[in-house]
């Protein structure tokens, strides 16, 4: 089986897209500066020893010597050896709310950011509990179902936002619906569901739901955002302060209650994002404090790696690119002969 030793790194790739962006900017640019000047064909003729197409070439192959060395620097390898591993743990699903108000900034630098982080830290402090990742506003979608894959989780981080999620409101009800479908029906235990919301929006069914998730055996932990006095919104179509219909500022407010009474309802507890690390301290400690299940699996002891082939590929191009000449030497020679 192969794998990433270190997966996180891969999102250095992107940069180049960025970078073949930039360049075809560049191309444009000077070709419609050639054009204000003149023939092009004419134009190519006064360079000495032009060789068209040479820069374009020399750029995909430094294209590929970077991708090669992020490539071997996340370090591919696959798994020789493995052995029976007792693991104990928790079966986790993460609700996250990503709805428009969750970019409100009176917790710095925005709530839903702020939000990820705190996912991040608490992730980092978990050994063999398997996670699921929830999104949800007005609706519900899986992310990511549970895996013991945590880098899986962070990169699907990376790019969530408000966008994912069409149907805007706080519908935490669905959210829990969906993260019962997640556990397995066969167990009453090792099960815990963490919402991390503003609660902005009353859904008058999310207790309902919170009772019967603890009825079938699942904690619900919930995490506020926010502050219970509020903040204006930043409306991107207008780019300034969102408005209702009667032109009054639209303020958004942390509705403690609402995720108490949740959490109440779901044999869990209530936190106020503060202080990200202590939040995640206290979120992993409740975790632990659960009784495991057995999740004894295969897991690979030794490795083979293949860093060294994606680096050497990325040095022999490198090297290829360095030779190759930007301009037809022979070309060249005959102009100087002319010009002497």
């Amino acid at each position: 089986m192969f794998q990433f030793q270190h997966i996180s790194y891969l999102y250095t790739l992107a940069v180049l897209p960025l970078l073949v962006v930039l360049f075809m900017s560049v191309i444009y640019w000077r070709k419609r500066r050639v054009q204000k000047l003149g023939s092009e064909k004419l134009f190519a003729e006064q360079i000495r020893g032009y060789i068209a197409g040479r820069s374009t070439t020399k750029f995909i192959l430094l294209t590929v010597a970077l991708f090669s060395i992020i490539v071997g620097w996340a370090n591919l390898r696959a798994g020789d050896k493995t052995e029976k591993a007792e693991r104990k743990g928790v079966d986790v699903v993460i609700a996250l709310d990503v709805s428009k108000s969750m970019l409100a900034k009176d917790i710095q630098p925005d709530r839903l950011t702020r939000a990820k982080q705190l996912i991040m830290r608490l992730t980092d402090k978990m050994k063999n509990d398997r996670v699921a990742l929830i999104v949800f506003a007005g609706k519900s979608y899986m992310q990511v179902p549970l895996t013991i894959d945590y880098s899986a989780i962070k990169m699907i981080l990376q790019n969530v936002s408000p966008e994912v999620v069409p149907t805007q409101g706080t519908v935490i009800s669905d959210a829990i619906n969906m993260g019962m479908e997640a556990f397995s029906r066969n167990e009453r235990k090792f099960k815990s569901l963490i919402v991390i919301s503003d609660g902005e929006d009353h859904d008058p069914k999310a207790e309902e739901a919170a009772q019967q998730a603890a009825g079938e055996g699942v904690i619900i932990h919930t995490v506020g955002i926010g502050s219970p006095l509020g903040t204006t919104l930043f409306d991107p179509e207008t780019k300034s302060t969102k408005l209702d219909e009667n032109g009054n500022p639209v303020i958004s407010k942390l509705n403690e209650e609402e995720l108490r009474s949740i959490s109440r309802a779901g044999r869990g507890t209530y936190s106020l994002l503060q202080n990200t690390d202590e939040v995640a301290e206290k979120l992993n400690g409740q975790l632990e404090s659960m009784e495991q299940k057995n999740l004894g699996s295969t897991m690979f002891t030794d490795f083979t790696s293949y860093f060294q082939y994606f680096l050497l590929a990325g040095f022999l191009v490198l090297v290829l690119e360095l030779l190759l000449p930007g301009a037809s030497r022979k070309l060249k020679e005959s102009a100087d002969g002319q010009a002497a």
